[in-house]
Order: structure tokens, then sequence, then C-alpha cells
């Protein structure tokens, strides 16, 4: 059995981790155009760095929670791909090894000449100054408002083997990545997990489970499990 884990904000926010959308989120607290564009960065690039270096110090500081966990435990038993919108490592920390990053990584940096060239950051914070092994300035690897997001059509080929489609902790509002549960192919039992999910079209197959990421999936983790006993 395939099962892809789409996972989004919801999931590292009872990590601790700031969401960008919520009441007190981020976006309260920065103009996304001042911290999250090409053109931001052009513009002021040591605050977008000393922004995300807040983030990134963040996520150094939180832990994975029971949804982490009982993700990756399900690898003990089946064929298990993570598809996450989030940036940070929480789903590598709790023991995930299929991991696919939609919207970047924080704890990694990439040149601003070749974007291709990506490198592991060493210290918490990246500075002005900061380069690549061609001599360009370090940037974030991050997608930004208005870039493309490189990794989706690997996405959506992930989610279009999945024999289950798990959506934990996120909206379904951010784009593209929202349509990837419409790539699930026919057969798919869909999942979602979310306190506050909206309804999927009627024509999927989907089971709402109205609780928070860290109680909901171990729930869910426990049917699996039973189903492939």
């Amino acid at each position: 059995m395939r099962i892809v884990f789409f996972t989004g904000a919801g999931i590292s926010a009872e990590s601790g981790l700031n969401t960008f959308r919520d009441s007190g989120g981020l976006w309260e607290q920065h103009r996304m155009e001042d911290v999250a564009t090409p053109e931001a960065f052009a513009r002021n690039p040591g605050l977008v760095l000393r922004f995300y270096n807040e983030r990134r110090l963040q996520v150094l500081q939180a832990r994975p929670n029971a949804a982490h966990q009982a993700i990756a435990a399900i690898e003990h038993i089946a064929e298990v791909q993570v598809v996450t919108q989030n940036v940070d490592d929480l789903h590598e920390r709790a023991g995930s090894t299929r991991v696919l990053h939609l919207h970047g990584e924080i704890l990694k940096a990439r040149s601003t000449l070749d974007p291709g060239l990506v490198v592991p950051l060493k210290e918490a914070e990246l500075e002005l100054g900061d380069r690549c092994p061609l001599g360009s300035q370090l940037r974030p690897h991050i997608v930004w408002f208005g870039e493309e997001v490189p990794q989706m059509e690997e996405a959506a080929r992930v989610v279009a083997a999945a024999d289950v489609l798990v959506v934990v902790g996120s909206s379904l509002q951010v784009w593209p990545a929202a349509g990837l549960v419409h790539a699930a192919p026919p057969h798919a039992r869909i999942h979602v997990v979310d306190p506050r999910a909206e309804e999927l079209p009627h024509s999927l197959h989907v089971r709402y489970w109205s609780e928070k990421a860290s109680t909901g999936v171990p729930m869910l983790a426990d049917l699996l499990r039973r189903e492939l006993a």
C-alpha cells in the first residue's frame, strides 16, 4: 500500500512554529511584499535575511510532535511518502525518510547565481556576504511568492501513485500546492485531518477527521495499521 501524507502549517504549529495565515501569524507582523518575494530581497536583502534567521532559530528550537512521529512510524508497515508545504525539518527529525519539500527548506541556502546550487547551512544565521561556491550571495532556500514551485511535477507524480492520501494541517488554500489533492487516482481513499477542514468535491472518497494533527494523525495511523494487519 502506498500512503502519501500531504502536510501543511497546521502540523508544525503544534510544535510551536508560527503559521502565516492564522490570527497572530507571521503576516500580521510582516507584509508579505517586504520579506517573501524576489523583489523584497533585491530591495532590502538584510531585512529578508533577518526575517528568515528568526524563523530558522524557531525551527531549530522546535521538536517533532505526535503527528510527525506517527507518520514516521507508519514507514514500518507501508510505503510512505511525505509531501509538505512546510520548510522545517520536523518530519525528518521524527524519522521520515522520504520527504518532498514543495516550498523549500529553511535549513538550507541557495546561490543567487545558480538556483540549482543548494547548500546546507552550517550556522543558524545567514548574513550579507555569505557566498556560494560560485561567489554570489546566498539566499534562503525558500520558494517565494511569485516564484515557480519546482517540485510540483514530482509531487503530482507521487500523489497520482497513492492508494491512500492523507491531508494534514493544510487549509488547501495555497496554490498551486492545494491542487495536488486532485492528482489522486480515482481509487485512492482520502483522509483529511484538520479541525477546520473545508469539504472537498463530493466525487472524491473523503473521510474527515475533525481533530488537530497531534491527536488525529495517531488515530488515523491506528486505523491504517489495523487495515494492513
